[in-house]
């Protein structure tokens, strides 16, 4: 009985050349995971005309003027795809202060030109002076050689339609020294300067504004900008105001008003307006 049970166990031994051993169990295979793609931040202001890195920029510059001392109106136009941003606070009545020398450049031009006045070399020469370093007794000296009146008449034309004249300490009513407008009036006046005007009147404020003086080497003002800056302090505290163009063929413009409210003066209204143009454009 001993040999068949030999010859099968040699047989089960040998079988194909070598010992037969059971196959192990198949192994599930788990596909590999997809990496991980990060979704693209959306842009925070879609509505703005603006491409999405400038959103965010004013965004950011948003978020910084809710931070200073006051209330800042801000507006930014791109006068090449005709974007505009207006913050909340772009309709606030505020003093102008010097910005609306600006305005009355644009005035003394537009009625040299259609003959109703005759500029002499003085004449332009404070205008120079209220441009370069806004020189208050220039403005007031042209004030009043040319009728303050005729001025207030004429500041609508050029887009400055909430500018009231207020009340003050001066015994002339109305004072360029106590006007309240916007940063939507300086907006539109500024782009009125750069789309409205005759070549030569344009090109004269343009250069005026990108050769200002230290006085007002901040706010909108830089290397490759232009300003008409305004400051001072009322009863209700200090304002410090910029209004102009950045970038290749003025391609920007933007206008700040920053009404400190007794919160802050000079130094931290001056630091607002630039630190908001920095952060939008440089």
């Amino acid at each position: 009985m001993l040999r068949p049970i030999l010859v099968a166990c040699a047989l089960a031994l040998t079988a194909c050349g070598h010992a037969v051993t059971a196959e192990p169990p198949a192994v599930a295979h788990t596909p590999a995971a997809a990496p991980l793609v990060a979704a693209p931040e959306a842009c925070p202001l879609p509505d703005s005309g603006f491409e999405c890195e400038f959103q965010r920029r004013l965004e950011a510059a948003e978020d910084y003027a809710e931070t200073r001392p006051g209330t800042v109106g801000f507006v930014l136009r791109d006068r090449k795809t005709g974007a505009i941003w207006r913050n909340g606070h772009a309709n606030d009545l505020t003093w102008t202060a010097s910005t609306i020398k600006l305005a009355m450049v644009v005035n003394l031009l537009e009625r040299h030109r259609t003959g109703k006045i005759e500029l002499s070399e003085d004449d332009r020469t404070l205008m120079s002076a209220m441009l370069h370093t806004s020189d208050d007794d220039a403005a007031d000296t042209l004030w009043k050689r040319y009728g303050g009146t005729t001025f207030n008449t004429a500041f609508a034309r050029y887009g400055m339609t909430s500018l009231v004249a207020q009340k003050g300490y001066s015994a002339e009513f109305p004072y360029w020294g106590f006007e309240k407008c916007t940063a939507n009036d300086l907006d539109r006046l500024i782009n009125y300067v750069l789309d409205s005007l005759p070549a030569e009147d344009r090109a004269y404020i343009v250069e005026q504004m990108r050769d200002v003086g230290p006085p007002q080497q901040w706010g909108v003002w830089g290397p490759d900008s232009g300003a008409k800056n305004g400051w001072s302090e009322e009863d209700g505290g200090w304002v410090m105001n910029s209004v102009g163009f950045v970038g290749q063929d003025e391609r920007y413009t933007l206008a700040v008003m920053n009404d400190l409210k007794g919160e802050g003066a000079y130094d931290e209204g001056r630091a607002t307006d630039t630190e908001i143009t920095r952060i939008l454009f440089r």
